[in-house]
């Protein structure tokens, strides 16, 4: 793979081959941040047959990425809260630019692409005034700072496109942080955490949960090709959370998703998914060590499953994709897992698709 990346960047530099795509980078499925076992830190292509096609280093460990819909280039995330986020040509595995956070803002580990991978979307925190900011970065002009717009609210976590369009939503997890506190969480008696959607850097729509509810910190994101969107969530008080995944359709009142007892996720979801049929929601618990599927119909929980330190979800071929901070790669398709090693890495939070939205489900 090496000196089929030296081979290929040699004719780009030379203008003798178009521009590339991502098959040039071995057509990875799926962008996922891991530790190696010498004390690395690096960022993997991997394929639908969850093959590693690529490994390429980091400064630091990772958090999640954002993948060009047409060149094969991905930004890699700092752990939040983050100051740096280095963008990567994935077929010479080199750094193209290391984006820095402007003063007085810090990274969310998040962000996502305009449709035409024109601009770069990032979930940013000015921690000076407590408030949500999303970046705008020119991707067409080595990613310098264009410009910024208010998250609709305070903490801003995950953020997605809807299909179709260039409309962001943005997971407001209300919770107010500042660096010189490290990750303390400084606003829980007060905190609001709600949904922003945001078209042409206007809030144009907020969902919120039910008022007795607003210590469940809401996180994660997946977006089905419909437009739902399912959220996960961070409980942040004492009991019982009342719910830990919900889902969202414009114009409607966020629906929690019920299960009988959810004290074994240990009030965190790290992840949640859509199946590739997107009848069913997989969320992600790496503190409580369990997979959860909830019906996307009755909104119910339809399967527990434990698998330890479980924390990245994709859909994937036949289901989904789950990954492990134990270094494995768990294939779900309906009742069934098939689990593969990675030998010498350890999974981050996240894994992205390189699946794109506007098409339809295959």
């Amino acid at each position: 793979m090496t000196s089929r990346r030296a081979f290929l960047a040699g004719l780009l530099a030379a203008g003798a081959a178009p521009a590339a795509t991502w098959a040039e980078a071995g057509g990875p499925a799926f962008l996922a941040a891991a530790a190696r076992s010498d004390g690395g830190f690096v960022l993997c292509g991997i394929s639908a047959q969850r093959d590693i096609l690529f490994e390429i280093p980091l400064p630091g460990r990772g958090h999640a990425a954002a993948a060009h819909p047409h060149r094969p280039e991905a930004v890699a995330f700092a752990r939040r809260p983050g100051a740096y986020a280095m963008v990567i040509d994935c077929v010479t595995g080199q750094p193209k630019t290391v984006m820095q956070a402007p003063a007085g803002r810090h990274f969310y580990g998040h962000g996502t692409y305009g449709r035409d991978g024109t601009w770069l979307f990032t979930t940013e925190n000015d921690f000076e005034n407590g408030e949500g900011r999303i970046g705008v970065w020119d991707a067409l002009h080595g990613y310098t700072r264009a410009a910024e717009f208010s998250s609709g609210g305070i903490g801003p976590h995950d953020l997605k496109r809807l299909p179709g369009t260039d409309t962001l939503v943005i997971a407001n997890g209300g919770i107010d942080t500042h660096p010189d506190s490290g990750r303390a969480k400084l606003n829980i008696p007060t905190m609001r955490p709600n949904l922003a959607y945001v078209a042409d850097d206007t809030v144009v729509e907020t969902a919120a949960l039910a008022p007795e509810w607003y210590k469940n910190s809401i996180r994660h994101l997946a977006v089905a090709h419909d437009g739902r969107v399912a959220i996960g969530m961070q409980w942040q008080g004492e009991a019982n959370p009342p719910a830990l995944v919900a889902l969202h359709e414009r114009g409607r009142k966020i629906t929690p998703l019920t299960a009988p007892d959810l004290r074994p996720m240990q009030g965190y979801v790290g992840s949640v998914a859509f199946t590739q049929d997107e009848r069913q929601i997989i969320a992600t618990s790496p503190r409580g060590g369990l997979i959860q599927h909830y019906d996307a119909v009755t909104c119910a929980l339809h399967l527990e499953r434990a698998f330890a330190d479980a924390c990245g979800a994709a859909s994937a071929t036949g289901g989904a994709l789950v990954t492990t901070g134990l270094g494995q790669l768990v294939r779900i398709a309906g009742s069934s897992t098939d689990t593969r090693k990675t030998p010498g890495l350890q999974w981050d939070n996240h894994l992205v698709s390189l699946r794109n939205i506007d098409q339809p489900i295959g």
